[in-house]
């Protein structure tokens, strides 16, 4: 009962028209945007390394963190398929699902696809009143093609294209505005470095850098008299380093840095009784940092330098995360890693611990989640990844018959 409210409250905010007055705007520091499961999570890999991954080694998950790394794939082909629990603790019907699969084009470049789909269970709508107003299933998904090339032994570049559909209300009438699915297409630019290094014996480094600009793409309205809002243009840049002890045992160290590229939230005047101010032209009068209701590309670029602290609150704007994984043979892993969020900017603050086993055409990998401040979705919560290798699983056939 009390996700229902939520959640009902939340797509009635985000679909109730947008006239303009004081509600419209507001003080506050912390960014928002439409359909932030863009941004989730997918794989249990990633999952278990403090949601860190734009320069982790290749798999079929990098169209998520970072779609260049498919240039340097060793398989000719993979599928991962992954099923994330959200808000367990309160329901059971609310899921987050990933499908991804990649195949190689030649030595050099590879395609790949993905899908994430978000399920919010059956929630039943009411009116202020308490009145019913029916049931329905809200949901979104995404749905995008990649390419990556090597232009280099150690660099490659990758784009993706995505088209996002999000029906948070089904037609559902309020306030005199009729609610419709929000629908947008969007684009990734992406680049990838990798190498390695031989140290002292048989030891080696291997490193690589990452940096993706995803969601690049039209703002969103789920009304037909709604302003239209950003979706989560997000830039990530990272590093991994991992390294190799001896044919056994290898350990990879991951550090990423993630910030949304949407204007941050302006500070407005306000008068005695704590409403915004209007000025002569109808605009809200601002004190600090600049207007967010800008074109995409405009507010791409403002997001690095509009924060109304200055460049302290751009830096609070950053999130962090990094993550240890530790290999046996190439077949089990253990992993661990921290998330960290300003508290200005959202407060989230976890750990997260994984595992991770591959055997010939067959993987699985699983995350734990535990927040160190405000509940998070997936606290106490188990997710898996479940990786196909197409090219061993061929190569396993002649075996079998």
């Amino acid at each position: 009962m009390i996700k229902r409210i939520i959640v009902t409250g939340l797509i009635l905010l985000m679909c109730s028209p947008v006239a303009f007055s004081q509600n419209q705007f507001s003080n506050r520091t912390v960014i928002t945007s439409t359909i932030p499961f863009i941004l989730i999570s997918p794989d249990a890999r990633s999952g278990g390394l403090g949601d860190a991954g734009v320069a982790l080694t290749p798999d079929a998950n990098s169209s998520h963190w970072n779609p260049s790394k498919f240039a340097f794939v060793k398989d000719k082909g993979g599928v991962s398929t992954s099923i994330t629990p959200w808000l367990r603790q309160l329901v059971n019907d609310v899921n987050f699902a990933y499908l991804a699969g990649y195949g190689r084009i030649n030595k050099r470049s590879s395609f790949a696809a993905s899908l994430k789909y978000f399920s919010l269970g059956t929630i039943n709508f009411t009116d202020a009143s308490g009145n019913s107003l029916g049931s329905f299933n809200p949901n979104e998904f995404s749905v995008d093609g990649t390419y990556a090339t090597q232009l280099s032994k150690h660099f490659s570049l990758g784009v993706s294209l995505r088209f996002i559909y999000s029906n948070l209300t089904g037609g559902l009438q309020q306030s005199g505005a009729t609610g419709k699915a929000g629908i947008a297409g969007a684009g990734d630019v992406s680049a990838y470095y990798t190498n390695k290094k031989k140290l002292e014996g048989d030891k080696i480094l291997e490193y690589a850098f990452g940096a993706n600009i995803s969601n690049i793409g039209n703002k969103i309205t789920y009304t037909t008299s709604a302003n239209r809002q950003f979706i989560p243009t997000n830039l990530k840049i990272g590093g991994y380093a991992n390294y190799i002890v001896d044919d056994y045992n290898e350990v990879g160290f991951l550090l990423d840095f993630n910030k949304l590229l949407i204007p941050s939230n302006a500070i407005y005047q306000l008068d005695a009784n704590g409403n915004i101010q209007v000025g002569a032209d109808g605009e809200p009068i601002i004190s600090a940092g600049k207007d967010p209701d800008v074109p995409v590309i405009q507010g791409m670029l403002q997001s690095f330098y509009d924060a109304p602290g200055g460049f302290n609150e751009e830096i609070h704007e950053v999130s962090v995360s990094t993550g240890v994984e530790y290999w046996y043979d190439k077949l089990f892993a253990v992993r661990t890693g921290f998330f960290y969020e300003h508290p200005t900017k959202g407060n989230r603050k976890y750990l997260t611990f994984g595992v991770g086993l591959r055997y010939k055409v067959f993987g699985v990998d699983a995350a734990y989640l535990a927040p160190l401040q405000q509940r998070h979705p997936l606290q106490n919560t188990l997710r898996f990844t479940l990786h196909f290798d197409l090219d061993a699983f061929k190569s396993q056939k002649p075996e079998a018959e």
